[in-house]
Protein backbone atom coordinates (compact mmCIF):
# COMPACT_ATOMS: atom_id res chain seq x y z
CA UNK A 1 0.00 0.00 0.00
CA UNK A 2 2.79 1.95 0.55
CA UNK A 3 5.59 1.35 -2.31
CA UNK A 4 3.87 3.76 -4.80
CA UNK A 5 4.31 7.43 -6.04
CA UNK A 6 2.48 10.19 -3.91
CA UNK A 7 1.78 13.76 -4.68
CA UNK A 8 2.73 15.91 -5.38
CA UNK A 9 3.71 15.34 -9.25
CA UNK A 10 5.72 17.19 -11.39
CA UNK A 11 3.92 19.97 -13.62
CA UNK A 12 2.85 18.14 -17.13
CA UNK A 13 0.54 18.06 -19.90
CA UNK A 14 0.08 16.72 -22.52
CA UNK A 15 -2.53 16.64 -25.91
CA UNK A 16 -5.13 14.03 -25.21
CA UNK A 17 -5.66 11.28 -25.55
CA UNK A 18 -1.75 10.94 -24.02
CA UNK A 19 1.31 8.82 -24.12
CA UNK A 20 2.62 6.53 -20.96
CA UNK A 21 5.88 6.94 -21.99
CA UNK A 22 5.34 11.07 -21.10
CA UNK A 23 4.22 10.34 -17.96
CA UNK A 24 6.15 11.26 -14.59
CA UNK A 25 6.27 9.33 -12.92
CA UNK A 26 5.86 6.67 -15.45
CA UNK A 27 2.55 3.99 -14.50
CA UNK A 28 2.77 0.68 -12.92
CA UNK A 29 0.70 -1.92 -15.04
CA UNK A 30 2.37 -5.25 -13.13
CA UNK A 31 5.05 -5.38 -15.71
CA UNK A 32 7.38 -6.58 -12.96
CA UNK A 33 5.02 -7.51 -10.71
CA UNK A 34 2.47 -9.43 -11.73
CA UNK A 35 2.26 -13.42 -11.46
CA UNK A 36 -0.40 -15.74 -13.20
CA UNK A 37 -1.50 -18.56 -11.72
CA UNK A 38 -3.98 -20.04 -14.56
CA UNK A 39 -7.41 -18.36 -13.97
CA UNK A 40 -8.39 -17.62 -17.51
CA UNK A 41 -6.16 -20.59 -19.49
CA UNK A 42 -7.56 -21.14 -23.17
CA UNK A 43 -10.02 -18.17 -22.40
CA UNK A 44 -10.63 -15.38 -24.85
CA UNK A 45 -10.72 -11.29 -24.67
CA UNK A 46 -11.44 -8.26 -25.58
CA UNK A 47 -10.06 -4.84 -24.06
CA UNK A 48 -11.26 -1.68 -25.27
CA UNK A 49 -8.73 1.30 -24.24
CA UNK A 50 -5.85 -1.56 -24.14
CA UNK A 51 -3.39 0.44 -25.23
CA UNK A 52 -2.53 2.50 -21.53
CA UNK A 53 -3.59 2.87 -18.17
CA UNK A 54 -6.20 0.15 -16.74
CA UNK A 55 -6.51 -1.43 -19.93
CA UNK A 56 -2.98 -2.09 -20.20
CA UNK A 57 -2.79 -3.31 -16.78
CA UNK A 58 -5.60 -6.06 -17.17
CA UNK A 59 -4.18 -7.05 -20.65
CA UNK A 60 -0.43 -8.16 -18.80
CA UNK A 61 -2.66 -9.56 -15.86
CA UNK A 62 -5.18 -11.42 -18.35
CA UNK A 63 -2.31 -12.64 -20.57
CA UNK A 64 -0.20 -14.24 -17.51
CA UNK A 65 -3.19 -15.87 -16.24
CA UNK A 66 -3.36 -17.74 -19.81
CA UNK A 67 -5.98 -15.78 -22.13
CA UNK A 68 -5.53 -14.69 -25.85
CA UNK A 69 -6.71 -11.24 -26.51
CA UNK A 70 -8.23 -8.54 -28.99
CA UNK A 71 -6.50 -5.03 -27.38
CA UNK A 72 -8.60 -2.22 -29.09
CA UNK A 73 -7.80 1.38 -28.92
CA UNK A 74 -8.07 4.54 -30.77
CA UNK A 75 -4.17 5.79 -32.15
CA UNK A 76 -1.66 5.04 -29.72
CA UNK A 77 0.05 2.62 -32.02
CA UNK A 78 3.50 3.00 -30.08
CA UNK A 79 1.71 1.99 -26.59
CA UNK A 80 -0.52 -0.46 -28.57
CA UNK A 81 3.00 -2.50 -29.92
CA UNK A 82 4.12 -1.88 -26.28
CA UNK A 83 1.84 -4.17 -24.87
CA UNK A 84 1.52 -6.69 -27.58
CA UNK A 85 5.18 -7.09 -27.10
CA UNK A 86 4.36 -8.21 -23.46
CA UNK A 87 1.68 -10.06 -24.23
CA UNK A 88 3.19 -12.24 -26.51
CA UNK A 89 6.37 -12.60 -24.25
CA UNK A 90 3.64 -14.73 -22.08
CA UNK A 91 3.12 -16.87 -25.45
CA UNK A 92 -0.12 -15.83 -25.21
CA UNK A 93 -1.84 -13.71 -28.80
CA UNK A 94 -1.89 -10.22 -29.30
CA UNK A 95 -4.08 -8.45 -32.07
CA UNK A 96 -4.73 -5.20 -32.23
CA UNK A 97 -6.86 -3.30 -33.63
CA UNK A 98 -6.62 0.78 -34.02
CA UNK A 99 -10.33 2.95 -34.61
CA UNK A 100 -12.67 5.17 -33.26
CA UNK A 101 -15.09 3.05 -31.33
CA UNK A 102 -17.74 5.93 -31.70
CA UNK A 103 -18.48 4.30 -34.66
CA UNK A 104 -21.07 1.01 -34.25
CA UNK A 105 -19.62 -0.57 -37.39
CA UNK A 106 -16.41 -0.41 -35.80
CA UNK A 107 -17.11 -1.91 -32.92
CA UNK A 108 -19.11 -4.69 -34.88
CA UNK A 109 -15.70 -5.08 -36.75
CA UNK A 110 -13.90 -5.32 -33.61
CA UNK A 111 -16.13 -8.47 -32.58
CA UNK A 112 -16.02 -9.94 -36.08
CA UNK A 113 -12.26 -9.68 -35.72
CA UNK A 114 -11.84 -11.35 -32.42
CA UNK A 115 -13.50 -14.20 -33.83
CA UNK A 116 -12.11 -15.00 -36.41
CA UNK A 117 -8.58 -14.57 -34.98
CA UNK A 118 -9.07 -15.78 -31.47
CA UNK A 119 -11.54 -18.28 -32.31
CA UNK A 120 -14.73 -16.82 -29.92
CA UNK A 121 -15.04 -14.29 -27.07
CA UNK A 122 -15.23 -15.17 -23.32
CA UNK A 123 -15.06 -12.02 -22.34
CA UNK A 124 -15.33 -8.23 -23.05
CA UNK A 125 -13.92 -6.01 -21.07
CA UNK A 126 -15.59 -2.06 -21.72
CA UNK A 127 -13.06 0.01 -20.70
CA UNK A 128 -12.36 2.89 -23.30
CA UNK A 129 -13.17 6.30 -22.12
CA UNK A 130 -13.32 9.85 -22.89
CA UNK A 131 -12.49 13.01 -20.34
CA UNK A 132 -12.49 16.63 -20.52
CA UNK A 133 -12.89 19.21 -17.31
CA UNK A 134 -15.20 22.43 -17.38
CA UNK A 135 -15.62 24.57 -15.22
CA UNK A 136 -19.37 25.88 -16.25
CA UNK A 137 -21.87 23.82 -18.19
CA UNK A 138 -22.18 26.81 -21.10
CA UNK A 139 -17.89 25.86 -21.83
CA UNK A 140 -19.60 22.29 -22.40
CA UNK A 141 -19.95 22.66 -26.31
CA UNK A 142 -22.71 20.19 -28.21
CA UNK A 143 -19.79 17.88 -29.91
CA UNK A 144 -18.34 16.80 -26.53
CA UNK A 145 -21.31 16.23 -24.82
CA UNK A 146 -21.88 13.94 -27.60
CA UNK A 147 -18.19 12.61 -27.79
CA UNK A 148 -18.09 11.71 -24.32
CA UNK A 149 -21.50 9.70 -24.22
CA UNK A 150 -20.85 7.82 -27.71
CA UNK A 151 -17.50 6.95 -26.38
CA UNK A 152 -18.30 6.00 -23.11
CA UNK A 153 -21.39 4.47 -23.46
CA UNK A 154 -22.76 4.05 -26.82
CA UNK A 155 -19.70 2.19 -27.81
CA UNK A 156 -20.35 -0.07 -24.49
CA UNK A 157 -24.26 -0.87 -25.79
CA UNK A 158 -22.68 -1.58 -29.79
CA UNK A 159 -19.73 -4.54 -28.80
CA UNK A 160 -21.97 -5.65 -26.20
CA UNK A 161 -24.98 -6.42 -28.31
CA UNK A 162 -22.33 -7.81 -31.00
CA UNK A 163 -20.41 -9.82 -28.37
CA UNK A 164 -23.53 -11.54 -27.12
CA UNK A 165 -24.57 -14.08 -29.66
CA UNK A 166 -20.68 -15.36 -29.68
CA UNK A 167 -20.59 -15.91 -26.25
CA UNK A 168 -21.06 -18.99 -24.33
CA UNK A 169 -22.25 -19.98 -20.90
CA UNK A 170 -19.81 -18.81 -18.43
CA UNK A 171 -18.83 -15.85 -20.08
CA UNK A 172 -18.24 -12.38 -18.47
CA UNK A 173 -18.59 -8.60 -19.52
CA UNK A 174 -16.86 -6.37 -17.59
CA UNK A 175 -17.46 -2.73 -17.78
CA UNK A 176 -15.57 0.20 -15.96
CA UNK A 177 -17.31 2.47 -14.34
CA UNK A 178 -16.20 4.94 -11.97
CA UNK A 179 -16.80 6.34 -8.60
CA UNK A 180 -18.29 9.49 -10.31
CA UNK A 181 -21.41 7.32 -10.98
CA UNK A 182 -22.60 8.54 -7.48
CA UNK A 183 -20.24 10.57 -6.22
CA UNK A 184 -19.82 13.07 -9.50
CA UNK A 185 -17.00 16.06 -9.99
CA UNK A 186 -18.67 18.88 -11.18
CA UNK A 187 -16.01 20.00 -13.51
CA UNK A 188 -16.41 16.45 -15.15
CA UNK A 189 -19.92 16.62 -15.63
CA UNK A 190 -20.74 14.95 -19.09
CA UNK A 191 -17.84 12.00 -18.02
CA UNK A 192 -19.74 11.53 -14.86
CA UNK A 193 -23.15 11.91 -16.48
CA UNK A 194 -22.14 8.86 -18.47
CA UNK A 195 -20.34 6.36 -15.60
CA UNK A 196 -23.97 6.64 -14.05
CA UNK A 197 -25.85 5.38 -17.03
CA UNK A 198 -22.85 2.39 -17.57
CA UNK A 199 -23.83 1.60 -13.71
CA UNK A 200 -27.25 1.09 -14.52
CA UNK A 201 -26.66 -0.41 -17.96
CA UNK A 202 -24.49 -2.99 -15.89
CA UNK A 203 -27.03 -3.77 -13.58
CA UNK A 204 -30.26 -4.09 -16.55
CA UNK A 205 -27.71 -5.82 -18.55
CA UNK A 206 -27.08 -8.92 -15.75
CA UNK A 207 -30.41 -9.60 -15.30
CA UNK A 208 -30.73 -9.84 -18.69
CA UNK A 209 -28.10 -12.22 -19.86
CA UNK A 210 -28.23 -14.32 -16.91
CA UNK A 211 -30.65 -16.94 -18.40
CA UNK A 212 -27.83 -16.55 -20.96
CA UNK A 213 -25.30 -17.88 -18.64
CA UNK A 214 -23.82 -14.73 -19.42
CA UNK A 215 -22.27 -12.20 -16.19
CA UNK A 216 -21.80 -8.64 -16.22
CA UNK A 217 -20.11 -6.52 -13.68
CA UNK A 218 -18.57 -3.31 -13.43
CA UNK A 219 -15.42 -1.91 -11.89
CA UNK A 220 -15.50 1.98 -10.34
CA UNK A 221 -11.74 3.48 -10.02
CA UNK A 222 -10.63 6.15 -7.76
CA UNK A 223 -8.32 8.29 -8.84
CA UNK A 224 -5.88 6.12 -11.43
CA UNK A 225 -2.95 7.70 -12.66
CA UNK A 226 -3.29 6.71 -16.44
CA UNK A 227 -2.58 9.26 -19.43
CA UNK A 228 -5.98 10.56 -19.00
CA UNK A 229 -5.28 12.71 -16.09
CA UNK A 230 -2.17 14.97 -17.40
CA UNK A 231 -3.97 14.89 -21.06
CA UNK A 232 -7.60 16.08 -19.64
CA UNK A 233 -7.36 17.78 -16.47
CA UNK A 234 -5.83 21.17 -15.12
CA UNK A 235 -1.70 20.96 -14.17
CA UNK A 236 -2.69 21.82 -10.70
CA UNK A 237 -5.56 19.13 -10.18
CA UNK A 238 -2.36 16.95 -11.94
CA UNK A 239 -0.24 17.97 -9.04
CA UNK A 240 -2.06 17.01 -6.47
CA UNK A 241 -3.54 13.78 -7.95
CA UNK A 242 -4.76 11.53 -5.26
CA UNK A 243 -4.40 13.23 -2.70
CA UNK A 244 -8.16 13.41 -1.62
CA UNK A 245 -8.11 9.72 -0.70
CA UNK A 246 -7.43 8.08 2.43
CA UNK A 247 -4.33 6.17 1.56
CA UNK A 248 -3.12 10.41 -0.05
CA UNK A 249 -2.06 9.36 -3.46
CA UNK A 250 -3.53 7.89 -6.68
CA UNK A 251 -3.52 3.97 -7.56
CA UNK A 252 -1.88 2.97 -10.02
CA UNK A 253 -3.14 0.47 -13.17
CA UNK A 254 -1.44 -2.44 -11.71
CA UNK A 255 -3.67 -2.10 -8.51
CA UNK A 256 -7.06 -2.37 -10.21
CA UNK A 257 -5.87 -6.22 -12.43
CA UNK A 258 -6.96 -8.20 -9.85
CA UNK A 259 -9.76 -6.93 -9.64
CA UNK A 260 -11.07 -7.47 -13.70
CA UNK A 261 -9.67 -10.81 -13.10
CA UNK A 262 -11.50 -12.21 -10.36
CA UNK A 263 -14.62 -10.87 -12.09
CA UNK A 264 -13.49 -12.67 -15.45
CA UNK A 265 -12.61 -15.66 -13.52
CA UNK A 266 -15.35 -18.63 -14.01
CA UNK A 267 -14.85 -19.50 -10.31
CA UNK A 268 -16.87 -16.31 -9.62
CA UNK A 269 -19.58 -17.90 -10.86
CA UNK A 270 -22.59 -16.24 -9.03
CA UNK A 271 -20.93 -12.34 -9.33
CA UNK A 272 -23.08 -10.81 -11.19
CA UNK A 273 -24.62 -7.10 -11.50
CA UNK A 274 -22.36 -5.86 -8.76
CA UNK A 275 -19.93 -3.18 -8.68
CA UNK A 276 -16.32 -3.57 -6.97
CA UNK A 277 -15.04 -0.02 -6.02
CA UNK A 278 -11.35 0.37 -5.85
CA UNK A 279 -10.78 3.67 -4.54
CA UNK A 280 -8.02 3.84 -2.06
CA UNK A 281 -9.93 3.99 1.11
CA UNK A 282 -12.91 6.13 -0.20
CA UNK A 283 -16.56 4.61 0.51
CA UNK A 284 -18.40 3.70 -2.44
CA UNK A 285 -22.09 3.48 -2.22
Amino acid sequence: MTDFPKPPFPPQKQPMPGLTGKMDPRPNHGEESYRGSGRLTGLKAIITGGDSGIGRAVAIAYAREGADLVLAYLEEDEDAAEVKNLIEREGRKAVLISGDVRNPEHCRGIIRRAVDELGGIDILVNNAAHQATFKDIGDISDEEWQRTFETNIHAMFYLSKAAVPHMKPGGAIINTASVNSDMPNPILLAYATTKGAIQNFTGGLAQMLAAKGIRVNAVAPGPIWTPLIPSTMPEEAVKTFGQQVPMKRAGQPAELATAYVMLADPLSSYTSGTTVAVTGGKPFM
